[in-house]
């Protein structure tokens, strides 16, 4: 990645902060849009105290046009050779009990943000060399977990964005990446959802391990990866068989039920 310049959205905690970490010591420079301040300042000074190159762009993907958040992550080191759309919300719960600001909420963070941003790039980013645009799905965008419908919806449609933009741009300079992580041990998930994965013994991984999977998606051109196993298989067994897959959901959807209920109960 040395002398290629890297826009990291939501890079003020979690995956995304591990992102800057992972691409900064691979030698890009690092572009990292956030909300918070604090945080941000504080992980660019960490990184150029370690040698590397690090500039912030402080917005809100929901507020800012994007067309501004672009030219200032442009303007930053001069041009930028790609985009990791990180940023993301999820609400868990059950369907009926989720309010219809937080269903909005979770597709604009999730699915529209990062659409506009790319589309406000696309200009700039068709102009260099080779470029990359990076969206961080889920495995719950390819497999529609209980208790999570809006998220998962979310997430099918940047999937399936994804995949229609990489058709698009076949031939050309711009890359699409699609890395979808598994159960992540992030301040995204509440503690309601951090308890129920330990009592159902869900597989977790650190942001650190999806930031270097996210870094070796694009050092290999690799258009989907998905993280961890079994969940690679349940990807592959979702797309042929859903039906199949119904019985292990519905049933772990009965064991998920309590703690959203509960979750419900301490949020009121």
């Amino acid at each position: 990645m040395k002398d290629k310049t890297i826009l990291i959205t939501g890079a003020s905690g979690g995956i995304g902060r591990a992102l800057a970490r992972s691409f900064a010591s691979a030698g890009a420079r690092v572009v990292l849009l956030g909300r918070q301040s604090r945080p941000l300042i504080e992980l660019v000074a960490t990184l150029r105290a370690e040698g590397h190159e690090a500039r912030l762009v402080i917005a809100d993907l929901l507020t800012t046009p994007p067309a501004d958040v672009a030219c200032k992550a442009i303007n930053a080191f001069g041009s930028l050779d790609g985009v990791i759309n990180c940023a993301g919300v999820q609400h868990f719960g059950l369907s009926a009990d989720q309010s219809a600001a937080a269903t909005a909420e979770t597709f604009a963070v999730n699915t529209v943000a990062p659409i506009q941003l790319i589309q406000a790039l696309l200009p700039h980013l068709q102009g260099r060399s080779e470029a990359h645009i990076v969206n961080v799905g889920s495995i719950f965008g390819s497999i529609a977990f209980p208790c999570f419908a809006t998220y998962s919806a979310s997430k099918f449609a940047l999937r399936g964005y994804s995949e229609a933009l990489r058709r698009e741009l076949a031939g050309g300079p711009v890359q699409v990446h699609y890395v979808a992580p598994r159960y992540t041990r992030t301040a995204i998930n509440s503690e309601a959802v951090a308890h129920m994965a330990d009592a159902l013994g869900m597989h977790q991984d650190s942001p650190e391990a999806v930031a270097e999977q996210v870094l070796a998606a694009v050092l290999h051109k690799a258009a989907d990866t998905y993280l961890g196993w079994p969940e690679k298989l349940f990807v592959r067994l979702n797309a042929i068989l859903p039906r199949l897959v119904d019985r292990a959901l519905i049933r772990q959807g009965r064991q998920m039920r309590p703690f959203a209920r509960r979750h419900l109960a301490e949020s009121n």
